[in-house]
């Protein structure tokens, strides 16, 4: 049996978007920008695409561009804040994507932004409350706050977010990556300005996402070539991956609040096990709490004298394949778990589930780490 327990570094392609992809690697070939029939045939299921995702979203199908994921969508939406609207000051948290903290820092080092933390406490909860001092004592403002943080789960309140950036007249990016495909999306009623996704993260091919630009807010480029995506992403399309994100969000939207259900029952059942299982287990940041943080997402500090990285070898071994935080760091200690002032003495590993896990998969899981904690212990 092997246990696949890393769903927010990437997920399993899901069958529906197989089938969805595969003529368009096969049979559909063409290029969209090409005026024959071949081209424009493909073009239309680019387009139809579009405003299959937009439609899911409450969106217009021109506030949609596509991407290759999230990394370039985040680099995109702060670059057009910083260079198309002359934002000099960004506010942020420290528990952010490096997508976002490397690039903020990159443009403060040039002397392009000031840069502004909100406070945080213990479990990675931001003070909203200097989020709105920040705004008041600083001129045009981007604030950049993810929906969900990546490894402790963490959700933040993007519509009081969104309510004060608009009450200020800041410019609002949410990176949602963990976000997408999970929790529904009304960007026809959240006030924020720009949103990042990425097709891989709810069951969809790797090499694709979008940036959400809200009409009326403009985007710098930042490829220059060819006239692609309303000359705003120059490069032929990666069709297949367009096809693929817009299927695997239409299956993600047909059974989600079921899939919800069953992924928080089984987080839930972890969270009970290892509690029985092994004395003073903690959870990081607000992983265990339902409804404050990514039912896919558990962050666990085990009280184990095991180095991390053999510890994630032993798992390996017996087939469970987990991380000890984002996929994007590894081999560096975790910005995030260092921001809470997690115990670096324990051992810190992130489960993150998907709608294929299994109960049985969790018990399995809990036993292994018990089997160790009892032989540490004796």
């Amino acid at each position: 049996m092997r246990i696949y327990l890393d769903n927010a570094a990437t997920t399993q392609l899901d069958n529906e978007v197989f089938k969805a992809i595969t003529p368009y690697l096969l049979d559909f070939y063409g290029n969209p920008s090409s005026h024959h029939q071949h081209g424009r045939e493909v073009k239309n299921a680019v387009e139809g695409a579009r405003a299959t995702i937009a439609g899911l979203l409450h969106a217009s199908p021109n506030e949609i561009v596509f991407t290759s994921g999230g990394t370039e969508a985040d680099n995109m939406a702060i670059l057009s804040a910083v260079y198309a609207h002359h934002i000099k000051h960004v506010i942020t948290t420290p528990f952010e994507h490096h997508a976002v903290l490397h690039t903020l820092k990159a443009l403060q080092n040039n002397g392009e932004i000031k840069l502004s933390f909100i406070n945080t406490d213990s479990r990675g909860n931001l003070d909203t409350g200097h989020l709105e001092e920040l705004l008041r004592q600083n001129g045009p403002s981007l604030v950049s706050v993810m929906h969900a943080n990546n490894e402790i789960g963490n959700l933040n309140n993007i519509e009081l977010i969104g309510d004060l950036c608009k009450s200020r007249g800041a410019l609002f990016h949410s990176d949602t990556v963990q976000t997408m495909g999970h929790y529904r999306h009304d960007l026809a009623k959240l006030n924020v300005d720009f949103i990042a996704a990425s097709a891989h993260k709810f069951h969809g091919p790797k090499g694709v996402g979008f940036i959400y630009c809200r009409d009326g807010v403009q985007l710098t480029p930042l490829l220059h070539g060819g006239s692609q995506e309303r000359k705003l992403r120059a490069g032929t399309e990666n069709i297949h991956g367009i096809i693929g994100l817009a299927r695997a969000l239409e299956v993600a939207y047909q059974d989600l609040d079921a899939h919800r259900a069953h992924i928080q029952n089984l987080k839930n059942r972890m969270i009970a096990k290892l509690q029985q299982q092994i004395a003073d287990v903690r959870f990081n940041g607000n992983s265990a709490i339902a409804g404050k943080s990514l039912y896919t997402v558990l962050n666990v500090s085990l009280p184990f004298s095991y180095a991390s990285g053999n510890l994630l070898n032993y798992l390996d071994q017996h087939h469970i394949s987990v991380s000890g935080g984002s996929a994007c760091s590894t081999g560096s200690a975790s910005h995030v778990l260092e921001a809470i002032g997690a115990d670096t003495s324990r051992n810190n590993i992130r489960f993150s589930f998907s709608k294929f896990n299994t109960a049985h998969e969790i018990d399995y899981v809990v036993e292994k780490l018990s089997v160790l904690y009892k032989a540490m212990a004796a």
